[in-house]
């Protein structure tokens, strides 16, 4: 099954390099959320950065490359790209296993999303230090569908509040049915099964 990691808080580079050794160990890999991952630095020097990159083009013939992906989840791909040998077998297999997308599409959306610890900003950049949100910044350079993604995803979390007040519920009910069963003199008849099935003794 892929892991699903949830780029909102990454910086770019440090999540693109974990991601890229587990996708040449064989792990498939799912990036969700790429418009909200942060680059160090000020907003202005990145855009100026990005702004002097869009520049360089092969000048004789320019549809020949090199190609500037406007939208977040390229610009993470492309970067993941760029920390491996991807002109060989193994790396572009490795590629295949990776899916990148802005927000959260379904069937992600229901599905447990990860966090990289090691590449998180709170964890990484000093405190006070600038940082550049990657959704911004492409918005500015190109990328055209930001509104979009923000009112799909103001919809998603409406779902997702709904559905955790319901399973809150559930889980409250079911804690209540335990301890009731807990003091039900039948039910101790046969929890002594009920254990051993549930946690049967190791067989050596």
């Amino acid at each position: 099954a892929p892991i699903v990691v949830d780029c909102r808080g990454h910086l770019l580079g440090r999540l693109a390099s974990v991601v890229a050794k587990e996708l040449l160990s064989g792990q498939y890999v799912v990036l969700v959320r790429c418009e909200e991952i942060n680059i160090s630095g000020s907003f202005i020097r990145n855009k100026l950065l990005f702004m002097s990159y869009l520049r360089k083009k092969m000048n004789t013939n320019p549809a020949k490359g090199p190609y500037h992906f406007r939208s977040p989840a390229r610009m993470v791909w492309r970067s993941i790209r760029a920390m491996m040998q991807h002109k060989i077998a193994r790396c572009q297999a490795a590629l295949e296993r990776l899916k990148v997308f802005e927000g959260i599409p379904p069937p992600y959306d229901k599905k447990k999303r990860m966090v990289v610890p090691d590449a998180l900003r709170v964890t990484r950049l000093r405190p006070g230090r600038r940082f550049t949100n990657l959704g911004r910044m492409c918005s500015e350079v190109g990328w055209k569908h930001w509104d979009t993604i923000k009112t799909l995803e103001a919809k998603r979390k409406v779902k997702s509040a709904s559905f955790w007040a319901k399973k809150k519920e559930g889980i409250q009910l079911r804690r209540k049915a335990a301890k009731q069963a807990a003091g039900d003199a039948k039910v101790k008849k046969v929890q002594k099964i009920l254990d051993s099935v549930e946690n049967p003794a190791p067989v050596f």
